[in-house]
């Protein structure tokens, strides 16, 4: 009996004795050639900012309770991406001098930052291979699959946690898809949008002046477009010197369009702002119509485009009027 009471009372020290889970991260490192006397940690979505103060030798060291999920590090220069849970102990070194290249991660629950490390120099190596979008189709394929194929590689036998990996597939999977749109929108460009191509054309788009134009309208002249957006600030930063240029050719062989994208709720507010900011030459409204956008692979407002008097294509992405590179265009062609 006096057996038993001993083990009841030692299992119940054992389980006293057993500890709570941390509900806070360990963070502390080493960064040598400092570029500031601290490092900040955030996450705005979870509306998290945490500044941690770097001792003369570069050492750090803070606790911080912590929603399990991406963080950002800033050295006063750079940025790094972490991966924080409450219950690691995770101790990072660098040399600022070469951030990307010397990060290194050890302790515990550090395996997730480690791999963010390691992807980031991966995928500066991807998009730093100016060669890479020149490539024909297959060896193009055959490069990114590589990269792909390697990133996902790095899953197998690594303790990570589980939200962290489908997080990781989803951004290889984004990554893989954007960089084959960029080439594939290259070759679109260098074949149909290139100088002496035929543009593609708008048609019957609302002219504030009355009735609809068509791109085939304005044949015989050169033709400057701007395609743009009342809700666009860099579009209305660029109607002073469109106004200017447009009062320098005045009268001369080239016709300026100003070609409105506008929502349709938005209509109102384009007519008042032709009003409002006298805008001149032609001003059209494409109602929604994304056909010439999408032909042009427009992915931002402002966009320039400078055509013929045949209709052909000048620049695809032609200087803004603010960039006196267009002028000296202008010059160039006797316009």
């Amino acid at each position: 009996m006096k057996k038993l009471v001993y083990l009841l009372a030692f299992s119940i020290a054992l389980v006293s004795c057993k500890k709570e889970p941390k509900d806070y991260v360990t963070f502390s490192g080493k960064i040598t050639n400092k570029n500031s006397d601290s490092v900040v940690i955030s996450n705005p979505q979870f509306k998290f900012n945490r500044v941690i103060k770097v001792d003369e030798n570069g050492a750090f060291k803070d606790t911080m309770n912590v929603k399990d999920g991406f963080y950002r590090l800033f050295d006063g220069k750079e940025y790094a991406t972490l991966y924080l849970k409450n219950g690691a102990d995770i101790n990072m070194t660098l040399d600022a001098k070469e951030f990307d290249e010397t990060i290194t991660y050890t302790g515990t629950g550090f395996e997730e930052s480690a791999f963010l490390a390691k992807s980031s120099l991966e995928q500066e190596k991807v998009f730093g291979d100016k060669e890479l979008m020149d490539l024909p189709e297959l060896d193009f394929r055959s490069k990114v699959s590589s990269f792909v194929d390697g990133f996902n590689k790095r899953f197998e036998g690594a303790s990570l946690d589980s939200t962290f990996v489908a997080n990781q597939k989803q951004s290889i999977a984004g990554l893989e898809k954007y960089l084959t749109k960029v080439y594939n929108d290259k070759q679109y460009i260098a074949k149909n949008l290139a100088k002496g191509a035929e543009s593609p054309k708008f048609v019957d788009y609302e002219n504030n002046a009355g009735g609809t134009t068509s791109l085939d309208d304005l044949k015989g002249k050169y033709v400057y477009i701007d395609l743009w957006a009342t809700w666009c600030q860099p579009c209305k930063n660029e109607i002073p010197f469109l106004k200017q240029v447009e009062e320098k050719y005045h009268n001369k062989n080239i016709e300026f369009v100003s070609i409105s994208v506008d929502r349709q709720k938005d209509y109102e507010i384009w007519k008042k702002m032709i009003v409002d900011k006298e805008l001149s030459g032609v001003q059209l409204y494409a109602k929604e119509d994304k056909t010439f956008m999408d032909a042009y692979r427009v992915s931002g407002i402002p966009r320039f485009i400078l055509l013929d008097p045949e209709g052909n294509i000048v620049d695809s992405n032609a200087p803004r009027p603010s960039n006196p590179k267009l002028v000296e265009l202008f010059k160039s062609l006797n316009i």
